[in-house]
């Protein structure tokens, strides 16, 4: 089931075209990746869903219901370029923002006092945004972003300014909300976090949507049936000779913590369980690996690709 829908969405400005009829379906409780370079189209659809701004065509369907204002009380929003209000004090700045998205009384004060201790920032409740450091600020974004239990929380470069112990912390909050039934979209550029967190991905390139679907199917799509084989031999350039079933991707092994390591190709219409009797017989096999590509080969290639067409 879908918690959100964009069905042939468009959006210009002036001549140039910035969305061209996009259409995703967000399954619920998911961590969906929104994907792209600089320029494709990711920041002017998220702000589509969030009504900051008109979309020329199309629709947005939020729990199967054309959006409205009303349903941004339930969406939270952590945007590329942060809009703190630098002179407010954090404390009274998380509470001002509490009571737009509805949030009453005491429970604001209390629900914001547990996150900026879960975050160990307690001690900021007096501060002036001011006088943050950028991550310092991000983790007040973050916070903003989920302090109401949003079904629907939309990230937008959420690590940016991060060390790596708090885009671990950022993380793991992320996957336990998930957990808790939350539903994710994550716009980032670090594909390590793609590959940690998405389950689906979608990749937008000059307004188009270029691909989508879940992660996995996605890396299984372009996987070239390359394989790593791990041997036990003494010798640094064992040769392995070529069958039907396989072709070899370099000319020789290479030794790689003790063991003799070959990458193969496999034929196509070829099993590795094809190959593996062949390779017993000349060498003493101790693991096979599938070589999948990453989303970061994935999505370099399908960029230049497009941007050749």
């Amino acid at each position: 089931m879908n918690i959100l829908e964009v069905k042939q969405v468009s959006k210009s400005f002036g001549n140039k075209q910035v969305l061209n009829r996009i259409s995703l379906d967000i399954p619920k409780n998911s961590i969906y990746g929104l994907l792209g370079p600089n320029g494709a189209g990711k920041t002017t659809l998220i702000r589509i869903i969030n009504q900051i701004i008109n979309n020329d065509e199309g629709e947005i369907m939020f729990n199967h219901k054309p959006i409205t204002r009303t349903d941004i009380q339930r969406l939270g929003y952590l945007p590329e370029e942060r809009g703190l209000y630098g002179k407010m004090k954090v404390g009274e700045h998380l509470i001002y923002l509490a009571h737009l998205k509805g949030m009453k009384g005491n429970l604001a004060g209390d629900v914001i006092r547990q996150y900026l201790k879960e975050f160990e920032i307690q001690g900021w409740w007096n501060m002036k945004v001011e006088q943050l450091s950028k991550g310092m600020q991000q983790k007040l974004q973050f916070i903003i972003a989920i302090m109401h239990k949003p079904e629907f929380v939309i990230l937008d470069e959420p690590f940016t300014g991060f060390d790596p112990v708090n885009i671990d912390l950022i993380r793991n909050k992320i996957l336990e909300l998930k957990a808790a039934g939350t539903t994710f979209m994550l716009s980032t550029h670090r594909m390590e976090s793609v590959e940690e967190l998405c389950d689906h991905v979608t990749l937008i390139n000059k307004a188009n949507k270029v691909i989508d679907g879940e992660k996995y199917e996605i890396k299984r799509r372009y996987s070239e049936n390359l394989y790593q084989i791990e041997y036990a031999a003494q010798e640094p350039f064992l040769k392995i000779r070529e069958s039907r079933y396989y072709s070899l991707t370099d000319n020789s092994a290479t030794r790689i913590q003790g063991r003799m390591a070959l990458k193969i190709q496999l034929k196509p219409g070829s099993r590795i369980n094809d190959v593996l009797p062949e390779l017993l017989s000349d060498i003493e096999i101790c693991s096979v690996n599938e070589i999948i590509p990453s989303m970061h080969d994935i999505f370099v290639s399908l960029v230049k690709e497009n941007n050749n067409e």
